[in-house]
């Protein structure tokens, strides 16, 4: 039986402040201890995106008290934590910084192991901390920097299976509201905006719908967006709500599509499993409740398991890295020197074609 272990969790890769303690226990049983997240948003609402300067500073000024803060509501000091484990990418390099310097320093302060951790990783391996899920099974990553859908066959071995070619679904909802005028953050003023509105009213493009690879593209619904705003200027409110839910309507036809034949794909490689298939979907856009309706729909109608863990591990948080450390040392993977170094971009799939979107520095990055 595997001795109990605890580890601090660190995450710093763009616009939230986020220490975290989670336990393991003899039998794999997980328990958080603690879960603390400092937002960025009013910093950076006014300027209608991260500011990445601004972020850093943001997070040297924080993360002390934040790590003292998980220290506390977990009820155990730096001599009871058996590891750090700190997000070491992707991200933005100044945020990277300051949390992976953090981690490397209290490592070596209370000779405690470190493991740099991945964020995407982080995403991929909720679903077993919140569901206990089994590998293997699908992950559709949707956030503000990544649109990828992704095999999880293990921990630490990923098959990206498709990514968006230009923008991530996240980005294309957030400059979608600032072209109409919509707040900071553009996600969820989008979908309140769509409440309202008639999604039928224009007929946005679905983009790579019928292609049998598996990428994802919103940069051309991103101008049919602008285009239609235009046509019509000035926009009412009314306008506004209507375009929101169209554009909510291609999203999710889009994704009903490309989701769809990867599930269809998931079944043809793999016999039947001794548990359901599943369906991960992660990310600041698995909150929106059209993307949410359309995934669970698809996952009922092919006989998949849709997981999508609570919105606080949905989005960045100190949990999933913490967890991913422990995954990592249930496997029995060594710690991460510390001279280990921040990469703003770290592929999860290291053998994937370089395409922007994955990870990776490509022709287009």
């Amino acid at each position: 039986m595997a001795p109990r272990l605890r580890i601090l969790g660190i995450e710093t890769s763009c616009d939230e402040t986020a220490a975290a303690v989670v336990e393991r226990g003899e039998n794999g049983g997980s328990t958080i201890l603690s879960d603390v997240v400092l937002s960025q948003l009013d910093e950076h609402s006014v300027y209608g995106g991260v500011v990445p300067e601004i972020a850093a500073r943001a997070h040297v000024e924080a993360l002390d008290t934040l790590i003292e803060e998980a220290l506390t509501r977990a009820n155990v000091s730096l001599a009871d934590i058996d590891a750090i484990a700190a997000t070491s990418g992707p991200g933005l390099i100044g945020g990277l910084l300051v949390g992976l310097m953090t981690g490397k320093a209290i490592a070596r302060a209370v000779n405690k192991p470190l493991y740099a951790i991945n964020h995407l990783e982080g995403h991929a391996l909720t679903a077993r901390l919140t569901d206990g899920l089994s590998f293997p099974y699908l992950m559709l990553l949707v956030s503000g920097g990544h649109t990828q859908l992704i095999l999880v066959r293990g921990v630490g071995v990923y098959e990206r299976w498709g990514t968006t070619i230009d923008d991530a679904l996240g980005e294309a909802f957030d400059k979608t509201a600032k072209l109409l005028g919509l707040p900071y953050p553009g996600g969820p003023a989008v979908e309140r905006a769509a409440r309202s509105g008639n999604p039928d009213r224009f007929d946005f493009p679905r983009p790579l719908v019928g292609e049998a690879r598996l990428d994802f593209s919103f940069s051309g619904l991103k101008t049919a967006v602008r285009q239609a705003a235009n046509s019509i200027a000035p926009v009412t409110e009314t306008d506004i709500a209507d375009i929101c839910a169209s554009f909510q309507r291609a999203i999710s036809r889009t994704l009903k599509d490309r989701i769809g034949r990867g599930l269809q794909r998931f079944k043809q490689e793999f016999p039947p499993l001794a548990e359901k298939p599943a369906l991960v979907v992660a990310g600041g856009v698995a909150a929106n409740l059209e993307v949410r309706g359309t995934l669970q729909a698809l996952c009922d109608g092919q006989g998949f398991r849709f997981i999508a863990p609570p919105l606080n591990l949905c989005t960045d948080n100190a949990v999933m890295i913490a967890w991913a450390g422990l995954e990592r040392m249930a496997t029995g993977a060594p710690p991460d020197d510390l001279d280990v170094q921040p990469r703003s971009r770290w592929p999860l799939d290291a053998a994937a074609a370089a395409l922007i979107g994955s990870g990776k520095r490509g022709a287009k990055a």
